[in-house]
């Protein structure tokens, strides 16, 4: 049972929701003013209001300024005649839990009551994390329990005591460049940290982003320009997506590593290479070298040390780590106090293929953070991960396999007919059951197994 306070001067909406929420078990209370309504509010201290916008005496968002100022986490589902865009936005943006428009639709205000309940639930349980957080994290640190990831720790160890070349191979959002920057953290913290996109730059315009140019020695160069090599004194050049260099400068490349110095563009001065070399991709680079799309000489010689970063769906493990750090981070930055994720989102994340990796993850907690309404991120707060994972899981060719060609497995079959079956009947769990011939329990264990969230019964 809840406790609902309702404030709107319409005497028959007063009763009838009385009357109804009454029923469905809940202790209501009601007011016909805002002074009535926030002077109820602060006597019985109720789990959700529900606000009407237009009051006689002061109007509602006057009163959810108030109520927010009583208690900054308090769920208010605001109820309005009115229909337009700047009045909606302005009830979101002032904290409002929920919207909804007149005539009420008492199907989608009980929904809106149930997921402002169940987040003032999960609220009251993590109360005690939002005092002290579980884990001292500092920003910049690489997050992972699993044993691949231990043996990365180990050797940016042992490559931090060394200036030698790094190759980090790995997907693209896995963290290549946190690896490189923690490598030069341990080894030359106080010299320059210098990146560059090796895809994001022309040839002609790379090479003088790398070696620097001399005045004079094309269009344009009006004066000597010193490279990223030259700028890093005793630092650090990572060169992100090396796979993506031409081959003409992959040869010079390769004779800067292998001397140790370079010529700036249009000159014959040489300068002397300190920096330590670090390059990524997200190319598997023996593949390309076998193409002759990219030189061996200069893969054996990047390849002295090599990282390789496994991707998230790899190490699922570590899912509830990154979320508690990257809530951590996020909060910082955008001023917020998000606690964590509910237990049902986490089953869906841990079920989910992650193909963009820790910066898809990051991403969608940072939405999910802007437009949270309670201090516990549930489903509502990820719409677009649940529609993405519904379109793949119903994406199932004739021949039996997935659209890069590999055959699915006996678990996706499975997953992608008790998803179509829901989503194409609309039935409740004893009708489901017996259209997929299962019984209730393990179309349970099922739903837990594939993190499928199905509330309606």
């Amino acid at each position: 049972m809840a406790k609902i306070l309702v404030i709107d001067d319409d005497n028959s909406i007063r009763e009838s929701l009385e009357l109804y929420l009454s029923e469905e078990g809940h202790q209501v209370s009601t007011a016909a003013t805002g002074t009535d309504g926030l002077n109820r509010y602060v006597e019985n201290s109720p789990d959700v209001v529900i606000l009407d916008i237009r009051l006689p005496d002061i109007d509602g968002f006057t009163v959810l300024e108030d109520l927010r100022e009583e208690n900054e986490n308090v769920k208010v589902i605001m109820i309005t005649a009115h229909h337009d865009m700047e009045t909606t936005i302005n009830a979101m943006k002032m904290g409002a839990f929920d919207y909804i428009h007149k005539p009420m639709n008492i199907d989608e205000l009980d929904i809106a009551i149930k997921k402002a309940l169940k987040t003032v639930e999960m609220e009251r349980k993590i109360d005690s994390l939002l005092m002290e957080p579980t884990r001292d994290f500092k920003m910049g640190d690489i997050i992972g329990t699993g044993d691949h990831m231990r043996e990365i720790f180990k050797t940016i160890g042992v490559v931090s005591q060394s200036r030698a070349t790094v190759l980090i191979q790995g997907e693209s959002g896995t963290g290549k460049e946190l690896i490189a920057k923690v490598i030069h953290n341990n080894t030359s913290r106080d010299e320059p940290y210098i990146a560059v996109n090796c895809s994001a730059i022309v040839e002609t315009l790379l090479e003088s982003e790398l070696f620097g140019h001399e005045k004079g020695s094309f269009t344009g160069a009006i004066a000597r320009k010193q490279g990223k090599f030259e700028l890093s004194r005793y630092g650090t050049v990572f060169l992100d997506e090396i796979s993506e260099m031409s081959v003409n400068l992959q040869a010079k490349l390769l004779r800067v590593l292998q001397e140790r110095e370079f010529e700036r563009v249009g000159g014959k001065d040489r300068v002397k290479l300190n920096a330590r070399v670090i390059a990524a991709t997200n190319k598997d680079l023996i593949s390309l070298v076998k193409d002759g799309r990219f030189r061996d000489d200069l893969f054996y010689r990047l390849n002295i040390v090599s990282i390789r970063i496994p991707p998230l769906r790899e190490r699922l493990d570590d899912i509830p780590h990154l979320v508690e750090y990257l809530l951590t981070k996020i909060n910082l930055d955008l001023h917020k106090r998000v606690a964590g994720i509910s237990d049902e989102m986490m089953k869906i994340f841990l079920n989910y293929s992650w193909p963009g990796n820790v910066r898809e993850l990051e991403n969608l907690l940072v939405r999910a953070v802007v437009v949270a309404k309670g201090q516990i991120l549930g489903k509502s707060d990820f719409p677009d991960l649940l529609v993405e994972k519904e379109e793949k899981t119903s994406e199932c060719r004739q021949d039996g396999k997935t659209e890069s060609g590999r055959f699915l497995t006996l678990d996706e079959v499975e997953e992608i007919h008790i998803r179509k079956v829901i989503r194409k009947t609309d039935k409740n769990k004893g009708e489901l059951c017996e259209i997929l011939g299962i019984s209730r329990p393990t179309f349970e264990r099922k739903l837990e197994k594939y993190g499928i969230c199905f509330e309606h019964d």
